[in-house]
């Protein structure tokens, strides 16, 4: 069962809402290009402490996991897929909210 809202709000808190959902937005993509130069300059010392040992390319395993989790990430920022999960907190937020009462 879905609980909704809907009581008028005033033109100031529907502001604030927006407000906050893009600052969430925002913290999600920083996030993100957090994760994205981390892995960058990561992978590109592990690279050259591969080539410098001489040893097979066992960095390739690194790219290839990690990878996939900052692909992961970045679909999860960029698709409808971070706004499901920012409902979610929401609902779960005012119901915990509800249950202090």
């Amino acid at each position: 069962m879905t609980n909704i809202d809907l009581s008028p709000r005033s033109p100031s808190s529907m502001d604030e809402e927006k407000r906050a959902r893009a600052r969430r937005r925002v913290a999600a993509l920083k996030g993100f290009y957090i994760h994205l130069s981390v892995f960058v300059l990561v992978m590109a010392g592990l690279a050259i402490v591969n080539l410098l040992t001489g040893q097979r390319w066992w960095v390739l395993w690194v790219l290839l996991g990690w990878g996939i989790g900052v692909l992961a990430h970045g679909l999860a920022v960029s698709t409808r897929t971070s706004r499901a999960i920012a409902n979610w907190e929401e609902r779960k937020t005012q119901q915990f909210m509800r249950e202090e009462r």
